[in-house]
């Protein structure tokens, strides 16, 4: 089944895997992009592929990209959240740093909910919409002394919990999506694990693209993926 899938944070790493591996699969996409022109002579320059100008930062504009691909597609019955930020803000952070706590929240779960909200009628006028989200395992756990980051993504898997609740009647299912490492230029920033023991994001998007062929009765809510054995 071809679907029109909305995907965020596309120009790079897990975001942009998963979108070579959905075009590939034969989905329409509408990516939204801080720099519309990064996808130029790329993989996704296609027709079949939509790039529109977006900043995250801007609640307002979350309505006007759901919009476009509407516009383009007559719908969206796929919304793939793969926007993230890294701060390592510690619980006894510095003067200053409340700057960062900040950031974390809304990148990490207001600018998903922003957009979740403005495309939610399209998921439930399709009649089989999906939500699939890129939490984290710091989503389920808190390993070593940041604070911020983990903060964030228990809120975000709060939110997961919330659309599935809001959508499940309505043939709206939710994935969130729990990687620890993943090969991509923010995990390598922050990890000394070899890139080539972490989970690879071409995996994810093989992972995701399969979801959005499950029927809504074996759609599961949770996926933990793990490169390393967590005691």
């Amino acid at each position: 089944m071809s679907r029109t899938v909305l995907i965020t944070g596309a120009s790079r790493g897990i975001g942009r895997s998963v979108a070579e591996h959905f075009l590939a699969e034969g989905h329409r996409l509408c990516l939204g992009l801080r720099d519309p022109e990064a996808v130029k002579g790329t993989l996704l320059d296609n027709a079949h592929v939509l790039p529109v100008a977006y900043d995250a930062s801007q609640p307002e504009q979350a309505a006007s990209l759901v919009d476009a691909a509407s516009s383009w597609a007559g719908g969206v019955d796929a919304l793939i959240h793969c926007a993230g930020i890294l701060h390592r803000t510690p619980l006894l952070f510095e003067d200053g740093q409340d700057a960062e706590l900040e950031e974390l929240w809304q990148v990490n779960v207001m600018v998903p909910w922003w957009l979740t909200r403005a495309a939610w009628p399209h998921l439930r006028s399709c009649g089989n919409g999906r939500i699939q989200v890129m939490v984290s395992m710091s989503g389920k756990r808190v390993k070593g002394r940041m604070a911020g980051y983990p903060l964030s993504k228990f809120g975000l898997m709060a939110l997961c919990q919330s659309m599935r609740n809001e959508g499940f009647d309505h043939g709206i299912r939710v994935t969130a999506i729990c990687p620890s490492w993943v090969n991509t230029a923010m995990a390598l920033s922050v990890s000394s694990v070899p890139a080539q023991s972490m989970t690879q994001p071409r995996d994810l998007a093989c992972l995701m693209g399969r979801l959005l062929e499950l029927p809504d009765a074996a759609v599961p809510f949770e996926i933990a993926v793990n490169c390393a054995l967590e005691t």
